[in-house]
């Protein structure tokens, strides 16, 4: 089944500040009427480790032929889908098909049969849109130097703040270990807690297409 694709121009993008990218992502796959207009069939996954050194592939910011680049962390959108179509990845950073099918996006560029040293291993945080939207917060401290000047230059609009006032939480969402990691994906408990849980759950790389695959609009709503 073919999968629609869009121009990523049409979405705002700044380089370095993916968390950002992602949250008007949502917004607007939601806005333009792409995804249901309360985000309820998006999620956003957070992927890093340990030592905050995940490669990835086919990403635009890379020099290589390959497009591997070794992010600190990366951010992106999966989208469940309400027909019989595949779920669906949208990476601003990507150079594959904008979406790409989430079959795809794992094989071309999380490529699990590339035999990586256990510093590289990806974890992948998930958390539903929803509750993404209201809770995430960055007020961009991270991007400055000792000296108070900008590493990489800011987006335009206002940092996002979250809906109780939280001005900065951006490292609850980045900060990835392999023991908060979720050992059987399969039990109701980790799909309710994917749809309510402010910080989501955390799963390998190699749980992430079978976890989408538990995971229907038919689960309880969110809640705080």
């Amino acid at each position: 089944m073919a999968v629609s694709t869009i121009d990523v121009s049409h979405f705002h993008h700044t380089p370095f500040y993916c968390e950002e990218n992602v949250h008007l992502l949502c917004k607007k796959l939601c806005n333009d009427g792409i995804a249901n207009s309360e985000g309820s069939d998006l999620f956003v996954a957070f992927i890093s480790n340990e030592k905050k050194q995940i490669p990835l592939w086919n990403q635009k910011a890379s020099n290589r032929a390959d497009g591997v680049i070794l992010w600190d962390y990366h951010v992106i959108c999966i989208q469940i889908n309400k027909g019989d179509g595949p779920p669906l990845v949208w990476d601003l950073d990507s150079s594959l098909p904008f979406p790409s099918p989430l079959a795809s996006y794992v094989s071309e560029t999380i490529r699990p049969s590339f035999q990586l040293f256990s510093d590289y291993n990806r974890l992948f945080r998930i958390v539903h849109a929803p509750v993404f939207l209201r809770c995430f917060a960055s007020d961009r401290r991270h991007m400055k130097g000792s000296d108070g000047h900008w590493n990489e230059e800011p987006p335009p609009h206002e940092p996002i703040v979250a809906e109780d006032g939280t001005v900065h939480n951006l490292n609850e969402y980045f900060n990835i270990s392999g023991s908060d990691a979720i050992a059987d994906i399969r039990t109701s408990s980790v799909k309710d807690a994917v749809f309510s849980q402010k910080h989501g759950v955390v799963i390998k790389e190699n749980q992430l297409e079978e976890l989408f695959s538990h995971i229907s609009l038919q689960q309880p709503h969110e809640s705080n």
